[in-house]
């Protein structure tokens, strides 16, 4: 999400410089999606970056996405799949091709501090974060370290496990892709000469890779102007090409990250950016010879990566000054290496935050009850010995919980927990089940983000229409958000064409293995 819209605005400025849906029942229940089309050979999944239940239903009932609502008059529909978290797009797209929480493939947030390099991790969380850690340093982190390096060797993407079976997979615009061909992203040579960056950088990525004018399959694609053809246009004629010159192979990632600009912009109940999609995948759909021979031979899945939430418009109010409430610390800056003063990093993912102890005469404790102060923020969490502790303002007690234990949810995950639930809106029934209220699979995200690095930390989650900002962080008052754990933040739709193959579970983090099971 940051990490597109920071990139691809920076390099831009370096350039320049030199019909109806009511058939379609929803179905909230996690075991809810079926098809009734026969399973076909060849699937394609479509990631719309913040795509929404609300502002897609509105664009549908006003005619103005016609493809979209093919593809949900052919398919069915649910509004709740549960993202990752924090919900941001690095550690989600990590989750969606790994089948793991970040405690497993280790994409800690969009920005993050480093314990063994002693240095923050930025992705690309706006342009003032990036300029003042290095144009050099973000690029490296962001066309190398994120997919060769910080993408844990533990876990298996979905390109390198479906390779190994000998099946060929592709990537259109995804920026994690990490897969078992060597591929070369040319450095527009531009920048390569007016600034440090190489001329070229080195990545693993599936058999067929497609980076906007860092790689690509079609050399007459001409999108590449907006943003370095990391654009909507850019990666529906990629996928035109391979469709036209029969290229489609048995598993394709396309990315849209342009409606998730919008919504940060225009806030949660735009529907401009889904309008423009739309247009780019009736230009698809147009490949064929009429648009239900779309669906002949490929199974259709198009996902959204998670919400946004709106932010009120008062900057004063809404914005949560992580600097100011800890500025009897000595913090970290961004334009500097660790000195030997500094005693905390904080590092804001827009509505969650991580703040890091690095000098051993911290109380993370004296740190969560400094911040507790702060009406604005929903809880407090950090790891206790092996449990996982929880507080909040507006609750008596705290929480703790660990994995495995008497207690079930509806994901089949077991947990030992104590004190008092409310804290994340668990409902525990007389059979020890667990039900999640406002924080949908809470305990195993949660776990996930704070098992997901080195170090000592607490998370900081934000309550809805509030957002934390660091030292340069963007802010997006009057628009819209995401980061928390919140299900405004966490819940984004499915659309699944040509299966009858169900989803045991709706959450992103299930849908490798369920793609997977597809493809056998």
């Amino acid at each position: 999400m940051g990490f597109r819209l920071t990139f691809i605005v920076f390099l831009s400025i370096l350039l320049i410089g030199c019909s109806s849906h009511k058939n379609n029942e929803e179905q909230d229940s996690p075991m809810a999606i079926q098809t009734n089309n026969q399973a076909s050979s060849k699937i394609v999944l479509l990631i719309v970056d913040s795509l929404m239940d609300e502002p897609l239903k509105k664009a549908i009932d006003e005619n103005k996405a016609p493809a979209l609502e093919f593809f949900l008059n052919h398919g069915r529909y649910n509004k709740n799949l549960v993202s990752s978290y924090p919900t941001m797009s690095v550690t989600i797209d990590s989750s969606l091709i790994t089948g793991t929480y970040p405690d497993k493939h280790k994409i800690p947030g969009l920005v993050w501090y480093d314990e063994d390099e002693q240095r923050i991790i930025n992705y690309g969380n706006g342009f003032f974060e990036m300029v003042k850690i290095g144009v050099s340093q973000f690029a490296e982190d962001a066309l190398n370290q994120f997919n060769n390096v910080d993408l844990s060797s533990n876990v298996e993407t979905i390109h390198e496990v479906l390779d190994k079976e000998g099946k060929q997979t592709a990537s259109i615009n995804s920026l994690i892709y990490r897969g078992n061909y060597e591929h070369v992203l040319k450095v527009p040579k531009v920048l390569a000469k007016t600034t440090a960056l190489p001329d070229h950088y080195k990545t693993s990525g599936p058999k067929i890779l497609s980076v906007g004018a860092f790689i690509r399959q079609d050399n007459k694609n001409s999108h590449l102007v907006n943003r370095l053809g990391l654009n909507d246009a850019f990666a529906a004629q990629e996928l035109k090409y391979l469709l036209e010159k029969n290229k489609l192979p048995e598993f394709t990632i396309m990315y849209f990250p342009v409606n998730d600009h919008v919504v940060h912009r225009k806030g949660p109940k735009t529907t401009e950016g889904i309008e423009e999609i739309d247009k780019n995948l009736q230009e698809i759909l147009n490949v064929f010879p009429n648009w239900e021979n779309a669906l002949d031979n490929v199974i259709w899945i198009i996902i959204g990566d998670s919400k946004q939430s709106s932010v009120k418009k008062n900057k004063k109010e809404t914005l949560i000054d992580l600097r100011e409430a800890l500025s009897n610390y000595n913090i970290l800056r961004l334009d500097e290496p660790v000195r030997n003063k500094d005693e905390l990093v904080i590092t804001a993912n827009e509505r969650m935050a991580y703040i890091y102890k690095i000098s051993e005469d911290l109380s993370l404790q004296d740190i969560t009850s400094k911040l507790l102060e702060d009406e604005r923020i929903a809880w407090i969490a950090r790891k206790e010995n092996d449990m996982i502790q929880v507080k909040s303002r507006d609750q008596k007690g705290t929480f703790q919980f660990k994995p495995e234990g008497d207690f079930k949810d509806i994901y089949k995950q077991t947990w030992s927990i104590k004190g008092n639930s409310s804290i994340l809106d668990l409902t525990i029934k007389n059979n020890n089940q667990i039900e999640y209220g406002d924080y949908p699979d809470g305990l195993a995200r949660l776990y996930g983000a704070l098992h997901s690095q080195k170090g000592e930390f607490l998370i900081v989650d934000a309550k809805p229409g509030y957002e934390f900002i660091g030292e340069s962080s963007p802010e997006h008052t009057g628009g819209g958000a995401h980061g928390s754990m919140h299900k405004d933040d966490s819940l984004t739709p499915i659309i699944v064409t040509g299966t009858n193959k169900s989803i045991d579970h709706l959450r992103i983090v299930d849908l490798k293995e369920w793609i997977l099971d597809l493809l056998k």
